[in-house]
């Protein structure tokens, strides 16, 4: 039997926990090419229905009031979290299972597999010093860093 991943055009590659920035990069690429608008859901957040009374302050929509237009908007975030939930396995489906909308799924696992941009401009600003201040010890030898 071979070890080769196979993808679907109907089903989201599959995250386990592994090699995260290689099942985002493939997932981005999945959720843009079965729906556009719920990558925008996932990157922006979902635009949720809402009223604003008289004193200017907004408030989410009651269900009963909600128009058509207003279910599609709702539905779209429904249809990008059941995307997303489908590619995880039981460990990370527990840990983004209690957020109310795919931006937030999206952010929580990118927060976990890469952190923060301060972490990763910790993590840059690490590498870049190590490598500046890269130097061969008394004892080594150059053939060690050809090969």
């Amino acid at each position: 039997m071979s070890n080769k991943e196979s993808m679907s055009i109907s089903k989201p590659p599959f995250f386990d926990g592994n090699n995260y920035s290689h099942w985002k990069a493939k997932m981005t690429i999945f959720i843009q090419a079965l729906d556009f608008n719920l990558w925008d859901i996932i990157i922006d957040g979902p635009e949720l229905p809402h009223i604003i009374s008289q004193e200017g302050i907004k408030t989410l929509k009651p269900r009963s009031s909600y128009t058509d237009d207003d279910r599609k908007k709702v539905q779209l975030n429904a249809k990008a979290k059941h995307v997303i939930i489908c590619s995880l396995n039981s460990n990370e489906f527990n840990r983004v299972s209690s957020c109310a909308t795919a931006k937030e799924m999206w952010d929580r696992l990118e927060v976990t597999y890469e952190g923060t941009n301060q972490v990763k401009d910790a993590k840059i600003n690490m590498l870049v010093r190590e490598y500046e201040m890269f130097s061969m010890k008394e004892n080594e030898n150059i053939i060690r860093y050809v090969c």
